[in-house]
């Protein structure tokens, strides 16, 4: 088969076209002379069937060219109009009828009903063997499926050498997309986009094509014509499980069924991908996490430390390391399957714009993401955190780690140092994470201002403090649990503008005699006076510390 055909077959589809149907030896020997649909000639052409029965079209399933001589048309206007309807209804490809004993030429009912239609008409002027005619177009279609298996597979064979050359996911997407002339996007099964390739109309971004055709609509069907194959599932337990889900897009031009056929051999290959991907990767993340975490509690000496993190990939410069430590918790999703993989890939995808050597690591059952950065200076700490705790947040909502309504991670950012000082600082970053769970959220907190918040939570268990918090604060707490208005609130925001009470007032929207009132109810339920200072230290730090107690 020529190029020019197989190139045909690329955009048309498995079959041939009737105009290619037509130039084949068998139909060009009868002198075909197309009096209809001649705009409607590139219709694919299925399959060929040949008939004289009046109901034919009951026999058909859509896209044959139907021969006949005639026969079967009836002989009156009614009778072949209706004759025409009924194929036109049932989608064949196209009619071709043999002139000789039954029509000289066609009737004019039966070539206005045709135009009418849209149904491609033709009328042969010699007569011609029909199973030659039927041979040569089904050997032309069984050809043409070969063609397009043939470039499917070269497709396939592509994607493999270009994974066994070190290359990755975007690599096969970009093959997949160069091969269609149209984006590729892989997305997760609820619907999140993974990578994208390609580009759109007049090169546009793919990243806009997939925001305007499925971002906001990934629960609605894609546009007419697109292409969605599964990227299935692994391991023990996943029969049918859907990992990923391949989709492309005709924005610039049609998918035919090659593109599908082509897509299902990447997304074979894509499973495997992703499946050694993640298990990799998450290996990897533990690895660094398990470091880190052996850093933090000693079992690791500052002087072994720096060889074993250039081993894991880090190279910091002279200057000081950062602790980071990122706290998940209760806010961890429990059907994020493989999903410290994604998160330690987003979150290192989103570090990498910081600009700063990295080592990450994650620790799954603590729910924990370790983070030690190399800084050129102390200086740069406040900037590097506020950069770092906004790519960890990213991080996680691009992995969909959340649970829906959730509180969001706690990030706690250490003091910088050496080596030594990391060892101890990761600890006190980690400890202070969980300390920190409960506080007003904030992008980052700083380790060193939450030392009292962290000899709380260190008690937490200790029936002591329990009894504390119920002396200081248990009468304010009965009262909130049967009156209202809460009283706690009140005092933790006097308490916080340190005794302002016009301050207080504002924040809470109320007047001053409301809020006087208040404080009084307070006083007198509590028994205390609110001006004396080692009052107001036992109230704070019994606020501080019913976090942690029932």
């Amino acid at each position: 088969m020529d190029s020019g055909t197989e190139s045909r077959l690329a955009t048309q589809g498995a079959g041939i076209t009737v105009q290619r149907a037509l130039e084949l030896p068998g139909l060009r020997s009868g002198l075909p002379e197309i009096l209809a649909g001649a705009d409607r000639l590139g219709r694919t052409v299925r399959w060929v069937h040949a008939g004289e029965v009046p109901n034919i079209a009951s026999l058909l399933k859509g896209g044959e060219l139907l021969l006949t001589t005639g026969y079967g048309l009836g002989t009156r206007p009614a009778e072949q109009r209706a004759f025409v309807r009924t194929l036109a209804e049932r989608g064949i490809a196209a009619l071709v009828v043999e002139l000789g004993p039954r029509f000289a030429r066609l009737p004019a009912a039966l070539v206005d009903t045709a135009r009418g239609a849209g149904l491609p008409l033709v009328q042969l002027h010699r007569e011609v063997p029909f199973v030659t005619v039927t041979e040569e177009i089904h050997t032309e279609i069984v050809n043409g499926h070969y063609a397009l298996l043939q470039r499917a597979e070269e497709v396939h064979r592509r994607c493999t050498e270009a994974l066994l050359g070190g290359g990755g996911v975007p690599q096969v997407l970009g093959i997949l997309a160069d091969f269609g002339a149209n984006p590729v996007f892989l997305e997760t099964a609820d619907g999140r986009l993974l990578y994208a390739a390609g580009s759109g109309p007049e090169g546009a971004d793919p990243l806009q094509v997939w925001e305007g055709l499925r971002g906001p609509h990934k629960d609605a069907p894609p546009p007419a014509g697109s292409v969605l194959v599964d990227v299935p599932g692994g391991g023990p337990g996943t029969a049918g499980a859907v990992r990923a889900r391949l989709v492309l897009l005709p924005v610039r031009g049609p998918l035919a069924p090659v593109h599908r056929i082509a897509a299902e051999r990447a997304a074979g290959i894509l499973a495997v991908v992703l499946m050694q991907a993640r298990q990799e990767e998450e290996l990897a993340a533990r690895g660094r996490g398990d470091f880190l975490t052996d850093l933090a509690e000693g079992r690791i000496a500052a002087e072994d430390a720096p060889a074993q993190a250039r081993v894991l990939g880090f190279k910091p410069g002279a200057g000081p390391l950062l602790p980071v430590v990122m706290r998940i918790g209760d806010a961890l999703s429990p059907d994020v399957g493989g999903g410290w993989a994604v998160l330690a890939r987003a979150v290192s995808e989103e570090l990498a714009a910081v600009g700063v050597p990295v080592l990450l690591g994650v620790r799954p059952l603590e729910g924990r993401v370790l983070v030690l950065l190399g800084l050129r200076a102390e200086a740069e700490r406040s900037t590097v955190a506020d950069r770092v705790a906004a790519a960890l947040r990213a991080g996680v909502e691009r992995a969909a780690m959340r649970r829906p309504g959730a509180a969001p991670p706690v990030v706690v950012v250490g003091v910088p140092g050496g080596w030594a000082a990391a060892s101890a600082g990761l600890r006190h970053a980690a400890e202070t994470a969980a300390a920190a769970q409960g506080l007003t959220d904030r992008p980052w907190y700083d380790a060193r201002r939450l030392d009292i918040d962290l000899l709380l939570w260190r008690l937490r268990d200790h029936p002591d403090l329990a009894a504390f918090v119920d002396r200081a604060i248990g009468p304010l707490r009965d009262h909130d649990r049967r009156s209202k208005p809460p009283l706690l609130p009140t005092l933790e925001t006097y308490l916080a503008h340190a005794g302002r009470k016009a301050e207080t007032a504002r924040e809470l929207h109320l007047n001053r005699q409301t809020l006087y009132n208040r404080l009084a109810r307070i006083g007198e339920l509590l028994g205390t006076d609110l001006d004396d200072p080692q009052t107001v230290l036992a109230l704070s730090l019994a606020l501080r510390a019913r976090r942690h107690t029932p």
